[in-house]
């Protein structure tokens, strides 16, 4: 890559994985990120009841949890845009999203929805993986760039 490029893209690179990627890059999915966290725990005061529902019975106070996890996703997501907090909200959205999943296998167990009517049994295990997507999707955009 010569100078004139170099000097036009800003390039990150994580410590972690070594790899290189243009800043709008990062800045996207970090944005999108913190967005669908800020979404998703505002619509845990929106429909709480709904969101209720997925709390596995052996948990107590399903309404409570409902309303701590979407304050910790909202704070979390905040936390992704300011540079001096990304590390902390990403450590904390990494374990939100391995406190919650109980309630997306109980989801899949017992075939809730959010909806009236509920999704078919495939899509809700198929989702099951994607909290490792999440997983990696904070990690990466957490891990200050060197």
């Amino acid at each position: 890559m010569n100078a004139v490029n170099r000097s036009m893209t800003v390039h990150y690179q994580s410590r972690l994985s070594g790899v290189h990627c243009p800043y709008f890059m990062r800045f996207g999915l970090t944005l999108a990120l913190a967005l669908m966290m800020v979404g998703g725990g505002i619509m845990h005061f929106v429909a709480p009841r709904a969101y209720a529902r997925t709390v596995p019975s052996f948990l107590p106070g399903p309404l409570m949890l409902v309303w701590v996890s979407g304050v910790f996703e909202i704070l979390g997501g905040a936390g992704l845009l300011i540079p001096s907090t990304r590390l902390w909200a990403a450590w904390g959205l990494i374990l939100l999203f391995l406190a919650i999943f109980p309630a997306n296998v109980n989801m899949a167990v017992k075939r809730i929805g959010f909806g009236k009517k509920s999704p078919p049994a495939w899509a809700l295990w198929a989702r099951l993986p994607f909290q490792a997507v999440f997983i990696a999707w904070a990690w990466w955009v957490g891990v200050r760039p060197s």
